[in-house]
């Protein structure tokens, strides 16, 4: 009975997602590098602010080559104005390692991506499952929120007691 109920869930937010989703730039590419950028800029920052950054992020770093390779105060200067520069800087850090290790090729498991400076658990479930098409999971404090009101858990989403219970609740 759980499981029907399981799918219907999931089919009921992937026609949702369709009918509603918005026509963002990063959604117009599976290119990992892309996404990668995307998921960070996009990190306590408004999706409305982010898109001309993108936009001319991606102008200026069209590749993973090219952003590892571009001068810090370059790099800055296109970020200036998203603050967290630090975001930037791991950004970098983490391009240069793919450049450097994965011969500019963004790795696709998360073992691997998950190394990468600045790639924590939900932006490398987001670049596997966006870019590569991969059952990953990305859950960040928005999907925790709506998924605890749809499983009934009252308590407080960040004490790690509850994160564990619905995790568990996700992944049985």
């Amino acid at each position: 009975m759980y499981y029907q109920y399981k799918k219907q869930f999931q089919q009921a937010l992937v026609e949702w997602f369709e009918q509603e989703k918005r026509d963002l730039p990063w959604r117009k590419t599976k290119d990992p590098y892309k996404i990668w950028v995307s998921e960070v800029m996009l990190q306590q920052t408004r999706v409305d602010t982010v898109i001309p950054y993108y936009n001319r992020f991606m102008q200026e770093f069209p590749t993973p080559e090219a952003l590892a390779k571009a001068p810090e105060e370059k790099l800055l200067k296109q970020w200036e104005g998203l603050g967290y520069y630090s975001r930037a800087r791991n950004l970098q850090d983490g391009v240069r390692e793919v450049v450097e290790t994965y011969g500019g090729k963004v790795p696709d498991n998360r073992p691997e991506i998950s190394k990468l400076k600045g790639v924590g658990p939900y932006t490398a479930g987001a670049v596997l499952s966006i870019a590569y098409n991969k059952a990953e999971h990305a859950v960040d404090g928005n999907v925790m929120r709506v998924l605890s009101r749809v499983l009934l858990i009252d308590e407080d989403i960040a004490i790690p007691k509850t994160k564990r219970l619905l995790n568990k609740q996700l992944w049985s």
